[in-house]
């Protein structure tokens, strides 16, 4: 940034802290042999297990925000080392249920609970995970997140005027 800029903007700031975020957890994730992405993956997937789900794909990809095709790439490589098993929902049958195998959970739990210790060290400034100022930032965050967020159509001088 120039010295002439008026500061980062908001977005900027998202962005350096979402990559901030990411590379913390990858490091502190990768001695269980996870990445950031796999344990977005088998966190939510614990958290809905234990209230009874067992998410479609689809499902465990709307709950993280990841696209369709990368939970399916994540879903398969964390069969392949056993963390999860994908099997036909009986209900759909182009539709594929996850699940967590005994395995699974065990590394997951000790994933959180790494995590939740990171977590800690990010929120420390804010007064720590429990503090009134890290409850407003939340409340902050899911605002942002439930705001509808799509690109506009570029304006070009040789379309202005018509009707597309």
């Amino acid at each position: 940034m120039s010295k002439g800029s008026p500061g980062p903007t908001p977005g900027f700031l998202v962005w350096r802290l979402a990559n901030k975020w990411r590379v913390a957890v990858d490091r502190a994730v990768a001695p269980l042999g996870l990445t950031h992405a796999q344990y977005s993956l088998v966190s939510s997937l614990y958290g809905m297990q234990r209230t009874g789900e067992r998410p479609s794909q689809r499902r465990l990809a709307d709950h993280t925000g990841l696209e369709a095709l990368y939970v399916s790439k994540l879903a398969r490589a964390l069969e392949s080392s056993g963390l999860i098993e994908r099997t036909r929902d009986p209900r759909d049958p182009r539709a594929v249920q996850l699940a967590l195998t005994e395995q699974g959970r065990t590394v997951t739990r000790q994933a959180i609970g790494v995590v939740h210790e990171l977590l800690q060290q990010l929120l420390e400034p804010l007064g720590g995970l429990d503090a009134e100022r890290t409850r407003a930032f939340t409340d902050e965050l899911t605002t942002l997140l439930d705001a509808p967020l799509e690109p506009s159509a570029p304006h070009h001088e040789s379309t202005q005027g018509r009707t597309p």
